[in-house]
């Protein structure tokens, strides 16, 4: 079976209000790295938070290689959050040897190999690390697990040009191939390099699912020019 996720009819709502996810199927293959992009408000962290099991649909169904979600796909999803959440005395090493003690997937040496690859010292205090090194800290924390799904939540928002190459390369270079990876981000011109599909969603409904190459041919456009035609006011 080469499908990963399958989204069926899935609405969330808040408080009986609009839905933030508007009756949503969906279904993602293995082996890719696919775009969730949208303007604010369209419902991607809603539906990304669904995935990772924080949040539990209104109605519908979300499986991840065919198991509903639960303790089970928690354990094969590595989650990139759009926010920095490693703070405090702890040192890199630290936060290493908690990784390890919490995921079974998780291999300290590929997190090491990469560490060393940007001079990071595993001894350093996370409060004593600028805001583009904490990020690049987390990506291989996530990256450094072997999961069938890797979720990142705008992972180049925030850092400079030279950071988002990097974020990019440990993207490529170290998930899985059978795995896939979901990325949503606002900055789709310096990430549509590596993403072999895309989902655009709008006001919590999916509005196009399809490849980069079909964009391209067919559409003669990259998918920044084709977002913005797409998405114009």
């Amino acid at each position: 079976m080469n499908n990963l996720v399958e989204i069926s009819g899935v609405t969330k709502s808040y408080d009986g209000k609009v839905a933030a996810v508007d009756n949503v199927s969906l279904i993602l293959p293995k082996g890719k790295i696919i775009g969730i992009l949208g303007p604010n408000g369209s419902g991607k962290t809603t539906m990304i938070k669904m995935l990772n099991g924080l949040l539990k649909p209104t109605s519908g169904t979300i499986l991840i290689n065919g198991m509903p979600i639960g303790p089970e796909t928690k354990a094969r999803v590595a989650y990139l959050p759009d926010r920095t959440y490693l703070t405090g005395n702890k040192t890199v090493e630290q936060i290493l040897d908690y990784f390890v003690d919490f995921y079974a997937d998780f291999s300290r040496e590929k997190a090491m190999e990469m560490l060393a690859s940007l001079n990071i010292e595993p001894t350093a205090r996370m409060k004593n690390l600028s805001k583009g090194t904490k990020e690049k800290v987390q990506l291989i924390l996530v990256m450094s697990r072997n999961a069938d799904l890797y979720i990142l939540d705008e992972p180049i928002a925030g850092v400079d040009p030279a950071a988002r190459d990097y974020i990019l390369r440990t993207i490529i270079n170290n998930y899985n191939p059978e795995s896939t990876v979901l990325i949503s981000t606002h900055l789709i011109s310096d990430i549509e390099q590596v993403l072999d599909e895309v989902v655009f969603m709008r006001y919590g409904k999916l509005v196009l699912y399809t490849s980069v190459d079909n964009i391209r041919e067919q559409k003669g456009k990259s998918v920044d020019a084709y977002f913005r035609e797409v998405f114009a006011c």
